[in-house]
């Protein structure tokens, strides 16, 4: 099913009007460790060789990386973005500190031009967003079969629709080098936050009742 339905029918599940989500990117301040504003986030490359490049990519044209319809706004040149070579079966994994809804997750430069390379996750499956060239090299979109994401100097956003706590995955193909940054919708409420909600809706069905006598 295309993301844009699924996305939609979580919103009006939700009772959230239907417009592209604004995405609060992950800023990293190591190549083990970011945040997405009060979600802290922590890299583990798993003894693949991986590091934070700073202040780059330019994570241009936005178009490649957010679509207006589902995703609002792409990932910001500050983040940064983790570097991977790939060429082993080790795994890699993000953590989150509180469970996320929808995460998003941006690709860059994925393979070249003569061979593919991709991200093959682990129990779970990407949903296309948005794809196209980068303003460094040019390339193309990133695409999609199963539970891998592949390309040849691809580019791109996919979401994982549902909640998470972690994402895992493998890049079985060398290549130096590509790279990633991760991304959310927002995170699960807390379950205070669900008190506070329940005593509100108590109150006013109170209020009704009183109205009415």
């Amino acid at each position: 099913m295309n993301v844009r339905y699924l996305f939609a029918a979580l919103l009006v599940t939700t009772g959230v009007s239907a417009q592209a989500a604004t995405i609060t990117w992950n800023q990293w301040s190591s190549g083990t460790a970011g945040a997405m504003g009060p979600v802290a986030v922590g890299f583990s490359a798993g003894g693949n060789p991986a590091a934070l490049v700073a202040n780059y990519p330019s994570w241009t044209p936005a178009s490649t990386w957010a679509d207006g319809s589902v995703v609002d706004n792409g990932p910001a040149q500050s983040g940064g973005i983790i570097q991977l070579y790939g060429g082993t079966a080790n795994v890699n994994t993000l953590t989150f500190s509180t469970a996320i809804i929808n995460p998003v997750f941006a690709i860059w430069s994925l393979g070249n031009p003569g061979s593919s390379a991709s991200f093959d996750f682990i129990g779970a499956t990407p949903v296309f967003v948005a794809g196209g060239p980068n303003a460094e090299y040019g390339g193309s979109s990133i695409s999609i079969s199963g539970n891998s994401v592949s390309g040849k100097e691809g580019n791109g956003t996919v979401m994982f629709v549902g909640t998470y706590s972690s994402l895992s995955w493998t890049n079985p193909t060398y290549e130096g080098w590509y790279g990633f940054n991760v991304g959310m919708t927002a995170a699960v409420p807390e379950p205070e936050t669900y008190a506070l909600m329940l005593a509100g809706l108590g109150v006013i069905g109170m209020l009704a009742r009183r109205r009415r006598a």
